[in-house]
């Protein structure tokens, strides 16, 4: 995501206030080290290899995916991806069903309203060391029109894709077929609101919670078939967040940044898969609605200056808009 406002967005995040962004076990939460990742743009945790994430660049030199060892932030293979053409703006990876990759290039970066974006699907490979794989490419359309998005998400138990697109005001959660066909046009089309600027997305290992995290915070959903119910607010660190994933045993949201040497938080996750003292301050309200984000005094104090930054970047895209 190169757009300045949401750079001026991370800037304004960042200095807003120096306090903790979640209540996170340190020895969870890791820096990807690797110079080449400058734009991490999802996270997707593996199931075949525990304590490896797989990311990606917002925009790259080529089709790449790297997987990183969360214990010492190195990245320990790299795949090419061939089969797909030269990617526009790769902003999401998930795991499917089977232990496969899926790829969402469904980013417009500069505003282009393209026609179609590209879906990516690859099987992870058994064994970590750079190679290429062919992937099958998808095409994607929506039904109302181009949109811009940076969330994709599968459910681990069907296998069936969904597209969140990006919307200052909240947007929506797209549904695809059963199953994609790589021979024509994949039609996807909106179901439910989500009520967020979104930015990335995740499921639950076991389905029945979907994280939709965005700039200034985040909402864990019931998945109820489809059929969103909200459940909780989701705190995420102060910054350009980008990405999310589940841990691989569903008890952490993993939380991403763009940029170099960029962190990855952990922090308990919301519903019942989260520590019993969450709580008492593990990133997720108890509350389902309208709650603040947190007890404490400290997430009180972080939510009043996100608000801030929050004014200032609205006033200030509606002043760009202008001119």
């Amino acid at each position: 995501m190169r757009r300045p406002i949401a750079l001026l967005a991370g800037i304004l995040l960042a200095g807003a206030c120096a306090l903790p962004a979640s209540a996170a076990d340190g020895d969870e939460d890791f820096t990807i080290k690797d110079p080449r990742i400058t734009e991490s743009s999802g996270l997707a945790a593996s199931r075949q290899h525990p304590g490896i994430y797989w990311t990606h660049n917002d925009q790259d030199k080529g089709a790449y995916l790297y997987a990183v060892d969360s214990s010492t932030g190195e990245t320990v293979a790299t795949i090419t991806m061939t089969g797909v053409g030269t990617p526009r703006d790769v902003e999401a990876i998930a795991i499917g069903p089977g232990n496969e990759i899926w790829v969402g290039d469904i980013g417009d970066n500069d505003g282009v309203q393209w026609p179609y974006v590209w879906v990516y699907r690859l099987p992870e490979p058994k064994t970590l060391k750079d190679r290429t794989i062919r992937a099958t490419q998808y095409v994607v359309k929506y039904s109302d029109g181009s949109r811009d998005a940076e969330s994709l998400v599968v459910h681990p138990k069907t296998g069936r894709v969904y597209i969140i697109d990006k919307q200052e005001d909240g947007g929506h959660l797209y549904e695809g077929p059963a199953e994609l066909s790589a021979s024509g046009a994949n039609v996807f089309r909106p179901t439910v609101p989500v009520d967020l600027w979104a930015t990335d997305a995740a499921f639950s290992p076991d389905g029945r919670t979907l994280a939709v995290r965005g700039y200034f915070g985040g909402l864990a959903y019931d998945w109820n078939g489809g059929r969103l119910k909200r459940l909780e607010r989701i705190s995420v660190p102060l910054g350009q967040g980008e990405s999310a994933s589940y841990s691989v045993d569903g008890t952490k949201l993993m939380l991403g940044s763009e940029g170099a040497g960029s962190a990855v938080v952990a922090q308990d996750a919301p519903g019942d898969a989260g520590s019993s003292e969450s709580s008492s301050g593990g990133g997720s309200s108890a509350s389902s609605d309208d709650g603040d984000g947190g007890t404490g005094g400290d997430l009180k104090v972080g939510a009043v200056a996100v608000l801030i930054a929050g004014v200032v970047v609205f006033g200030l895209r509606r002043l760009f808009r202008r001119g």
